[in-house]
């Protein structure tokens, strides 16, 4: 679905991706791990086509197309979704109104089309706010409300990065469960995750990026078991 080759991409001219290579295939959730500043959202950015950083060299298709030069409501309208960093939620307006902006495209593979009410199934909490502003919300709130509004545009693929920062342990079993979910309808996601424990339990397979270059890439079981790789790679 999602394939990556030799990417590499800058802020100015510091170099931050060195030749990634990366797939994500269809209907899995693949992991990318790494300490901070190792490059992590910066790959997220350049799939998306957001600047900065730019792309220098290398390739990310979807479905065969080429991503590198197109913009980024081009990119999803061709079915990626994205759940940033930090939300990037509008204060002003309320969950409700978050969710009716957002553009729809025809949903594919079979599966059921993302619907006011059915986000409020999966997030229930978000039903008994939705007439409060964004920055009324709790962390844990914003986040579901993140999630929900990229899912509103059916995409096939989900990047998702950090999505279980900041947040109390129940609202992390609550951004687990809808990954599962997700995952369980067909949907595939790339998931940049610094919570070690929550990361290993979603992904089939996981990378770790460590200055801007893949050092591991496995599934994420035997990753779990490998307390060397977990050591030099993640501190952990």
């Amino acid at each position: 679905m999602l394939e990556i080759r030799q990417l590499h991409s800058n802020y100015g001219d510091a170099t931050v991706l060195r030749g990634v290579d990366l797939d994500v295939p269809a209907r899995e959730v693949v992991g990318l791990l790494g300490r901070n500043g190792m490059g992590k959202t910066t790959l997220i950015r350049s799939v998306m086509g957001l600047t900065p950083p730019t792309v220098q060299s290398g390739s990310i298709t979807f479905h065969g197309q080429e991503l590198v030069g197109l913009a980024p409501n081009r990119i999803a309208q061709l079915g990626i979704g994205l759940v940033p960093q930090g939300r990037r939620l509008f204060a002003s307006l309320t969950v409700q109104e978050h969710i009716e902006i957002c553009p729809q495209r025809a949903a594919t593979g079979g599966r059921s089309g993302w619907t006011m009410a059915r986000a409020f199934e999966l997030f229930p909490r978000l039903g008994e706010r939705r007439k409060h502003r964004g920055n009324q919300l709790s962390g844990g709130e914003r986040q579901m409300l993140a999630i929900v509004r990229a899912l509103m545009s059916n995409p096939e693929l989900l990047l998702m990065d950090e999505p279980t920062e900041g947040l109390a342990p129940v609202m992390v079993q609550h951004v687990e469960n809808a990954v599962r979910l997700l995952r369980d309808e067909g949907l595939s996601v790339l998931l940049v995750e610094q919570n070690l424990k929550s990361a290993l339990a979603l992904v089939g397979t996981a990378h770790i990026l460590e200055t801007g270059v893949l050092v591991y890439s496995g599934q994420a079981a035997e990753l779990a078991q490998d307390k060397a790789t977990l050591q030099r790679h993640l501190g952990v």
